[in-house]
């Protein structure tokens, strides 16, 4: 339930009151101590940082150094506030600080948080036919019984046999040549795409099983990604929901196209094993010598001038985290996200944690992007798939063209957390019964 306009006036002043308290008790409590609590707090953050730069650009001892710094550098900052008697005083700051973030984000939600999307009815189906990928996500297929509870609902399963290339599209077009008046995927966002592409085509329903490594495709859905096969429920208490799909030079995404250090990751031959593992080794040449193509990317009115990662979604992501990969509230906006980083050293590196604001991050949202390189064919990952493609890439999105089924009730149903808009908060807490009644800008 959201709150009054008179109830998030309060919110605000709330959220405004405890934030100053966040430098008062220190400046009453700390007293003269106060310059000395805020030195070593600024000093930590910095170290932390640089440490965190070190350890994503940096290999062997010097990686190992920097985590250590992480690791050293908070208890640190505790023992300097432990011997001064401060803790108690941190403590409370902090507390208010949550506070303030709490009630700051309550009182912007009205304007901040988008409405769901909307459900509508699902038609009965006769002959759903459902795709597996028993190799996805480890096993999940087979973990968590999807075929047998498919079949159990009335679904014709099709196992994917991984014996040379298998054209995934060409299985679902033969399964709706047959009669299929359903189609459904159980495994990664790549092979999700493929099969999304055949049934927004033939104006099929399409059922997502998150049996991936991520399945972010799936989150944003709202379904559960820990236990995939609470989205066969969809077949006996389902809803539509109406989704945009990206195509990117003619190859369809669900999620997002990347191009850049993240791309020429996804290319290594040893990524799909080992993800973390493999980002880590190659950052380091990726982030502080990139010898790869120099992208330019148009997005509206935006111009994106060598950035070294760049990632176009279906739909923008929030923007409340440092690489402002957070979750999409709505796929049905029919704008693609863009955003471009360019990190140059500790100072951007440390310049990402100030989230949308940050200074070595570009975003912006368009119909198209237009992706151009210095060479022919740039490395990109769709949906998490390595793929080389020519330049230029024309990014587009085909409005509301996925019929995608879901459960009526989705146990990871929830609204992404927006940041806090402060000059949003001021203006509300500001705002008396007298003012007119408008959206402030956001």
């Amino acid at each position: 339930m959201k709150p009054t306009m008179r109830g998030r006036r309060w919110l605000a002043r709330v959220a405004l009151a405890a934030a100053a308290g966040v430098v008062l008790v220190p400046a009453v409590f700390a007293g003269t101590r106060t310059f000395a609590l805020l030195a070593v707090g600024i000093a930590g953050l910095a170290l932390t940082a640089v440490a965190i730069w070190w350890g994503l650009s940096r290999r062997g001892l010097s990686r190992l150094l920097a985590a250590l710094l992480v690791l050293v550098v908070p208890l640190w900052i505790l023992v300097e506030y432990a011997a001064a008697d401060l803790l108690w005083v941190v403590a409370l700051a902090c507390g208010l600080w949550l506070l303030a973030l709490g009630a700051g984000r309550a009182a912007v939600t009205r304007y901040d948080e988008p409405d769901p999307m909307p459900e509508h009815p699902a038609p009965a189906f006769r002959h759903p036919v459902l795709i597996m990928n028993p190799r996805s996500g480890g096993g999940k297929v087979r973990r968590f019984a999807l075929r047998e509870k498919a079949e159990s609902l009335g679904a014709e399963v099709l196992l994917l046999v991984w014996r040379g290339e298998t054209d995934v599209a060409e299985m679902a077009r033969k399964a709706a040549a047959e009669g299929a008046d359903l189609l459904g995927v159980a495994g990664g966002d790549g092979t999700q795409a493929l099969v999304a592409e055949v049934a927004a085509d033939l104006r099929l329903p399409f059922l997502v099983i998150p049996a991936g490594t991520r399945n972010h495709f799936a989150l944003d859905l709202g379904l559960d990604r820990d236990d995939p096969a609470t989205a066969l429920d969809a077949l006996r208490d389902g809803v539509e929901l109406h989704v945009d799909l990206g195509r990117a030079n003619g190859r369809p995404f669900v999620n997002n196209v990347s191009f850049g250090a993240y791309a020429e990751v996804v290319q290594s031959p040893s990524y799909r094993d080992g993800k973390t593992r493999t980002t880590l080794e190659l950052l380091p040449d990726l982030l502080l010598g990139h010898k790869g193509a120099r992208l330019t990317a148009r997005a509206g009115g935006t111009t994106f001038s060598g950035p070294q990662a760049l990632l176009v979604s279906n739909n923008a992501y929030g923007t409340g985290d440092i690489a402002g990969l957070g979750r999409r509230a709505r796929m049905d906006g029919g704008e693609l996200g863009c955003v471009g980083v360019r990190v140059t050293g500790a100072a951007h590196a440390a310049g990402l944690l100030r989230g949308r604001r940050a200074v070595g991050l570009t975003r912006a949202t368009a119909a198209t992007v237009v992706v151009e390189a210095d060479e022919e064919w740039i490395p990109a990952g769709i949906d998490g798939e390595a793929l080389r493609l020519r330049t230029p890439v024309h990014c587009e999105l085909r409005p509301r063209a996925l019929r995608v089924l879901v459960p009526r009730q989705r146990p990871g149903l929830r609204k992404a957390r927006p940041p806090v808009d402060w000059r949003l908060v001021t203006a509300l807490a500001l705002a008396t019964a007298h003012t007119p009644r408008r959206d402030p800008p956001h």
